[in-house]
């Protein structure tokens, strides 16, 4: 994929981060798996306090559906595009199915563990290693997040 390509489907990341917001007045995190081929197969955006499931971030979420789409808990091939650093949890999640990148949008330097805080996807006591591209629209990424913990606490936006 390119970067053109990257900016695309981050693109799309963000309008999903949009609907954790406007749907479910969640934490604005949206993610896409693109097959190989270029075809998305799941979309997910966070759902852990609509679904009562810690599990449901949402990297978590496309990617249940794009095992579903695909038939199969392997997503060899596939890239993972998210608006947010995955974390342990999430990281793990992609290297288990055997992700070949993944894509990320803003840096989480609290729980981040794709080179931020922890390196889960590159480490090399893993049998599978991702490539990863971070700081893809990050900018966006993360004013969206800023914004909506400010509103949360009464602030105006940035």
């Amino acid at each position: 994929m390119t970067v053109i390509d990257d900016e695309r489907w981050m693109h799309r990341a963000l309008e999903l981060a949009e609907r954790a917001v406007s749907e479910d007045d969640e934490i604005p995190v949206g993610a896409i798996v693109v097959s190989a081929d270029g075809d998305v197969v799941g979309e997910g955006w966070n759902r852990n306090i609509a679904e009562h499931d810690a599990s449901a971030h949402a990297e978590i979420v496309a990617m249940r559906r794009a095992g579903q789409a695909l038939g199969n808990h392997r997503l060899v091939g596939c890239t993972l595009y998210v608006t947010l650093e995955p974390c342990a949890m999430c990281a793990m999640a992609a290297v288990h199915a055997r992700m070949a990148r993944v894509v990320y949008g803003a840096n989480d330097p609290k729980t981040g563990a794709a080179g931020s805080v922890f390196d889960l996807l590159g480490d090399p006591r893993h049998n599978h290693r991702i490539e990863v591209t971070g700081g893809v629209l990050a900018d966006e990424a993360s004013t969206r997040l800023t914004n909506y913990f400010r509103n949360k606490r009464g602030k105006q936006p940035l």
